[in-house]
């Protein structure tokens, strides 16, 4: 946590930082002429942040690509938040709720953290439905081989549709599928009104990665989901909670509640 703190001192950070809230996703050249920074300095700060994960990135092609990531944020509030009075835990508050609920404009959610586990079993806890129903309430049926079909059992909708496939599945590497179809079933199970349901269904369909790395004694998850507007609004909310469950239940072995809808 001392990294965290130590790139939040500095108020070019903080400037960077305000940058990829207001639009997540920057190349380093578009956060330079953004902020009319000189390219080695935001090379400098940028590495201060990934350092203490506040910042991470996703490869497009050629581009590396900047966003914000709010577990950081989240293991202080976690630990420290109920430590202090409501003033005094103001700042971290709202440094929280920018960095997760903020006015973020991209068509990517990426949210990074780090596990003390092992790829393999990482995987499983992705893949099984032992496992992912116990941190997220959600089960999945398919054989995981890349072009099979998904069924998703969630509360007591059961979704199935030829377009909610396995994209990629490379054990303890990477996993990546599209998502679910926003069904009037899943809808009234999970609490969807139907006008945000039309909303959804108007967006493309999107995708979630899975991206696992090791890191020494830990393992790091990177999750990058790619969708519109609104489902991006919902994911910046549900994410963090379902990572911090699959995270809590892999280091604990008991799982935080599942989150609602």
């Amino acid at each position: 946590m001392d990294e965290v703190f130590k790139a939040l001192a500095d108020p070019s950070r903080r400037r960077l930082l305000d940058s990829l809230n207001a639009r997540n996703g920057q190349t380093l050249r578009e956060l330079c002429s953004g902020l009319d920074m000189a390219r080695q300095s935001v090379s400098k700060h940028l590495a201060v942040l990934e350092a203490a994960h506040l910042v991470t990135t996703a490869r497009r092609g050629r581009e590396k690509l900047h966003y914000l990531n709010a577990a950081p944020i989240n293991a202080i509030a976690d630990r420290w938040m109920s430590r202090y009075d409501r003033d005094r835990a103001r700042a971290l508050a709202d440094l929280k709720t920018a960095l997760e609920q903020g006015p973020m404009t991209g068509s990517d959610f990426v949210y990074t953290t780090y596990i003390k586990t092992t790829p393999e079993r990482l995987w499983q806890a992705l893949t099984d439905p032992a496992f992912t129903r116990r941190y997220w309430g959600v089960a999945f049926e398919t054989d995981w081989k890349p072009g099979s079909t998904i069924t998703w059992h969630e509360e007591s909708a059961s979704i199935v549709d030829a377009e909610q496939v396995v994209l990629e599945a490379e054990p303890g590497r990477r996993l990546s599928y599209t998502w679910h179809t926003f069904t009037p079933e899943w809808a009234e199970a999970v609490g969807v009104d139907e006008e945000t349901r039309t909303r959804l269904l108007a967006e493309p369909r999107s995708k979630v990665t899975f991206e696992i790395e090791p890191a020494g004694e830990s393992v790091k998850l990177t999750v990058v989901h790619e969708a519109g507007d609104v489902l991006l609004g919902m994911s910046r909310e549900g994410w963090p909670a379902i990572v911090s469950g699959l995270k809590t239940l892999l280091e604990t072995g008991e799982p935080l509640p599942v989150p609602a809808g």
